[in-house]
């Protein structure tokens, strides 16, 4: 080769020579690496294919055996043949199994010890654990481009205030911003980011802490991990709300069997004698995951002497907290805790965006020193570019604005969600919104909101069946969550008339189906 070989053709090198022994032919291996190459995606729909001499070239091959193998693929329509340009990648390639996994399932197929016998190595006896077995909340891939999305939670980038954050991302990439986050920190979090956090995001939820008991993570689920792993042993014993939130559930599942169900109702969590065996216990009080309801302030009160005459330790997650639509929203749990007995959990990513991934804990100053330390074996901190954005959001006075916005929007949504519910659907309860971005709405007896999930899913109608937020095992769940943070205020109305629609349907099978 006359000139060095290119990043391009070491790929093409690798490629055709990880596919030796699959073709009988050179022509049918060079056939195999163009047709990996776009299933692959390295070929995108209309791309151009190196011209034969160069792929001679390349591969070692003869310009014949490279234009047979060419026009063989245009014949099979994976490629168009253009006149005096070339060879491109078809609009719309045929859709099969690429030839490495048509290989791998021919080796599986071969009986053990023969010819290409599959590998003996057994991961699953080497996994520790199993955390692909959970029940996990699922939601359709394409949710996004659903007519009806009533899903929880979600981006809705007709809310997002782009200009304000674009504005953010500018002044990071000064030279001088540049120079103070690009280096590597360590373990050490973004101060300008801990300062807003400490100055503004916490004493508006009336917590007073000094910076070094606030650690940055990777969203609130990075903060339970991180607790799971230092805090949960084999032995521990852990409260988890029932319903409650599934990944703390199977977070704290993989270090003890010991879980215990707590009862929630419309005052939130009970704090009963179901608590006094725990060491932890996991309560989201502002907007409890899945129910809505608020922890009221005597529980707030009485969970707290509990834990102290108990000697348990509650680990908080504000759940939604700065999406509440009363004017005097209950004070956190953190904020009345007096004896270091309450773990906090916050979160920008639920009001900014999921794909953020930054939340914080607040917590005792041993505690947050071990669990940085942990934080710095998996990540040793967050993007620091990323912490510096989201400070200077909060300290140019954007995140309060957007957040007033959102609180104005959802609370206009939920009116419409619950107006068009108690027309079309009265069969079915539900409690009214006190914030947040989402109802849980209960269904008739023997309601499997799991079957209906999926006949309104092939309606275009997005929800999100409760089974998930029980442990795995409870039978049909009658309820389900129903949110209202990704839909059009336009299109809830029509939405709720197909769910009615498709409920009446399944109700009415149901009922034949008893008397049969």
């Amino acid at each position: 080769m006359s000139r060095p070989p290119s990043t391009a053709d070491l790929m093409w090198q690798r490629l055709y020579k990880r596919l030796d022994g699959i073709a009988a032919t050179r022509q049918g291996q060079l056939r195999d690496t163009l047709v990996q190459s776009i299933m692959d995606g390295f070929l995108q729909p209309g791309a151009a294919v190196p011209a034969s001499r160069v792929l001679a070239t390349t591969l070692d091959l003869s310009r014949t055996t490279v234009t047979l193998a060419l026009e063989a693929l245009v014949d099979q329509g994976f490629l168009v043949a253009k006149p005096r340009s070339g060879f491109y990648v078809a609009d719309a390639p045929p859709i099969r199994v690429s030839p490495i996994e048509a290989a791998k399932q021919a080796t599986i197929d071969q009986p053990a010890g023969g010819a290409g016998a599959a590998p003996t190595n057994r991961w699953d006896q080497r996994l520790q654990i199993t955390p692909s077995a959970q029940q996990n909340i699922e939601k359709p891939l394409d949710w996004q481009q659903q007519p009806y999305p009533f899903v929880f939670g979600q981006f809705d980038a007709t809310q997002f205030p782009f200009r304000n954050w674009r504005r953010c991302i500018l002044e990071t990439i000064e030279a001088r911003s540049v120079r103070t986050w690009a280096p590597d920190h360590l373990d050490r979090d973004d101060p300008t980011l801990i300062e807003q956090i400490h100055s503004r995001l916490l004493p508006a939820r009336g917590i007073w802490v000094d910076r070094d008991q606030i650690l940055v993570t990777s969203g609130a689920q990075q903060g339970l991990f991180l607790l799971g792993q230092l805090l949960v042993g084999d032995q521990t014993h852990v409260g988890i709300e029932t319903p409650g939130y599934p990944d703390a559930r199977n977070n704290f599942a993989l270090r003890t069997p010991h879980l215990h169900d707590l009862d929630v109702d419309h005052d939130g969590l009970i704090p009963n004698e179901k608590v006094t065996p725990c060491d932890y216990v996991f309560v989201t009080p502002s907007h409890q995951c899945p129910t809505t309801v608020t922890l009221s302030l005597p529980r707030r009160n009485a969970l707290l002497e509990m834990a102290s005459q108990h000697d348990f330790v509650v680990i908080e997650d504000d759940h939604e907290s700065e999406l509440n639509f009363s004017s005097r929203p209950t004070p956190a749990l953190k904020s009345l805790d007096t004896q270091e007995r309450v773990i906090y959990l916050g979160s920008l990513s639920k009001t900014l965006a999921h794909g953020l991934r930054l939340g914080f804990i607040v917590a005792p100053v041993p505690l947050i020193k071990e669990l940085r330390a942990l934080r710095r074996l998996m990540m040793r901190h967050i993007p620091s570019n990323n912490q510096q954005v989201a400070a200077l959001f909060v300290a140019h006075g954007f995140h309060e604005a957007h957040v007033r916005n959102l609180v104005k929007t959802y609370r206009e949504r939920s009116l419409v969600l619950k107006n068009a519910l108690t027309r079309y659907t009265p069969e079915l309860r539900f409690t009214p919104a006190k914030g947040g971005s989402a109802l849980w709405v209960t269904g008739p007896d023997g309601l499997d909101t799991k079957l209906l999930a999926a006949d309104l899913y092939r309606a275009g109608v997005v929800i999100e069946p409760g089974t998930y937020f029980y442990p795995r095992g409870q039978g049909v769940c009658a309820s389900m969550r129903v949110g209202y943070s990704s839909i059009p205020v336009n299109q809830i109305e029509p939405g709720v008339q197909l769910f009615a629609k498709h409920l009446n349907r399944l109700t009415q099978h149901n009922q034949k189906q008893a008397e049969a």
